[in-house]
């Protein structure tokens, strides 16, 4: 079955279908969250349209630790049905949903972290391991944990300071590209007759649809009808909805050259001081980059529409934490780049302190008929989804069953065959069996370099443009590549990304 090309022409065209005729269900955000819930209502016949004021992954979806956890921290605080629901939707996209997009990753918790630090999550880790215990492709998904010698550490990170003896190795999932997800969740979704509609604001929502705003063409506002309505919007809810009360978390990252840890091959996991359950990670890349975090920040006051930053004390918490664990210590001036996003932590099921928020999600309707999802995470967005949609089914008196336990995104493959693909691991990891039409489509010089030293190709632009709804700069450089994270490779990619979209705009 051919994959349907998502580009500007295609946008406009389901706009003006999607207006005139009303949909089945109406889902207000781009997020992994809403995109999976389209996915869903898709899949199972009804007519969707998706709308994002700015583009897919644009807010929170793209700034996560790129991880597929098994959650194993709420073990920690005795939330034994989360960790497990976490356990099972990690087996569920690491063995069908997209394994193209997640590879199993290494987590060393070193000796120099303490005897305690070391005991402990040897037992957590432990128990996490039985917890995929019954789970489908759950004892398959990942290695169990075990303690590891002095040589073995410093094989899997070999900046680790000179005191180390050794630890303990844990595995999770890493997601090569939290954008790329969300774009393969709201491609398949299309591929299902979902409407993408991006850069279209909702301005107000009600029961039977919404008021819209096309932010291309700046045309008068449109009327959508609908027969349901879902704000999954995140930490923006309260905007469209009445009575949703959100605590936001900031959690930050910095970005450094993976060689300054000697290229480690897992992951470095290091307790922050004074906790049980909370760690500071480095987190090797395919890039040549490497991501120090996370911090847990509590966010006071209206969110607005810019990106989030790391504050001053975050970036120094996260280089003396990671230090402790370094035989060369990091600097302020090893850091090329930063980013920071905000979890939609849900108020009423949370407990005291930011560190220890629950990531439970919530789903209410409000006096419009509005149904809000709030809250919940990244690994667990497919069982917020299916929830979501059987609300809506059942409010519809279309009950049908949910699909998307078992059905794979566009590129998706076992591991065989991924692997029997005849193009580079770069493009394999980031695309799937999609990988030699991206190569393909590239032209003559597709597959240059775009910034000297960086994997990313001039092709994957391309392919950006034509086939996954890029249409800024911001699109290329920022979430369909994440080149864009460390400024100077953004700005000397920026000529090149100008380039690529002058030469649709000109065909």
């Amino acid at each position: 079955m051919p994959w349907p090309s998502l580009d500007a022409a295609r946008r406009a065209r389901e706009l003006e279908s999607a207006v005139r005729t009303g949909v089945d269900l109406l889902v207000v955000g781009g997020g992994v969250t809403g995109a999976g819930i389209a996915l869903d209502a898709a899949s199972r016949g009804l007519r969707v349209a998706l709308v994002e004021r700015g583009d897919l992954a644009q807010g929170t979806s793209r700034w996560s630790s790129k991880l597929v956890h098994g959650g194993l921290r709420y073990l920690a605080h005795g939330e034994l049905g989360l960790a497990r629901a976490n356990a099972r939707e990690r087996a569920i996209l690491m063995t069908r949903t997209a394994p193209h997009l997640i590879r199993p990753l290494p987590f060393l918790i070193p000796s120099t972290a303490g005897r305690a630090a070391v005991t402990l999550g040897r037992l957590g880790t432990g128990a996490g391991d039985l917890l995929r215990v019954g789970l489908p492709g759950g004892t398959a998904s990942l290695p169990r944990a075990r303690h590891v010698d002095e040589h073995r550490a410093r094989q899997i990170v070999p900046g680790l300071h000179a005191a180390a003896r050794g630890g303990v190795v844990f595995w999770d999932g890493q997601l090569i590209d939290d954008a790329r997800l969300v774009l393969g969740l709201a491609r398949t979704a299309a591929v299902y007759g979902a409407s993408i509609l991006t850069r279209v604001e909702a301005t107000a929502v009600g029961a039977d649809g919404a008021e819209l705003v096309d932010r291309l063409a700046l045309s008068s506002p449109l009327s959508i009808s609908a027969r349901a309505v879902v704000n999954a919007t995140g930490v923006w809810a309260g905007e469209l909805a009445n009575g949703v009360s959100l605590r936001p978390s900031r959690g930050s990252h910095l970005v450094v050259a993976s060689a300054l840890l000697g290229a480690p091959r897992a992951a470095l996991t290091v307790p922050l001081a004074g906790s049980t359950s909370r760690y500071v990670f480095a987190l090797p890349q395919l890039d040549g980059r490497t991501y120090l975090g996370i911090t847990d920040e509590p966010v006071e006051g209206p969110v607005g529409q810019e990106d989030p930053r790391p504050v001053t004390t975050e970036v120094e918490v996260l280089l003396e934490t990671i230090n402790t664990a370094l035989d060369r210590p990091l600097t302020r001036a090893d850091v090329d780049g930063s980013f920071a996003g905000l979890r939609p932590l849900v108020a009423g099921l949370t407990s005291s302190g930011s560190a220890d928020l629950s990531r439970r999600h919530l789903i209410s309707r409000d006096s419009a008929g509005v149904l809000t999802i709030t809250g919940g995470k990244l690994t667990t967005y497919r069982a917020m989804a299916e929830e979501a949609v059987d609300l809506v089914g059942s409010h519809l008196g279309a009950p049908a069953r949910c699909r998307t336990r078992g059905l794979p995104l566009i590129g998706a493959a076992a591991a065989d065959r991924l692997d029997a693909l005849d193009a580079t691991p770069w493009l394999v990891a980031r695309y799937g069996t999609e990988a030699r039409r991206v190569a393909g489509e590239g032209g003559p010089d597709g597959m240059q370099q775009v910034v000297p030293g960086l994997p990313v190709t001039i092709a994957e632009l391309r392919y950006a443009v034509r086939h996954e709804l890029a249409m800024t700069v911001d699109d290329l450089l920022d979430r369909r590549t994440r080149i864009g994270l460390v400024p100077r490779d953004r700005s000397a990619a920026l000529p090149v990304a100008e380039q690529v979209l002058g030469e649709f705009s000109t065909a």
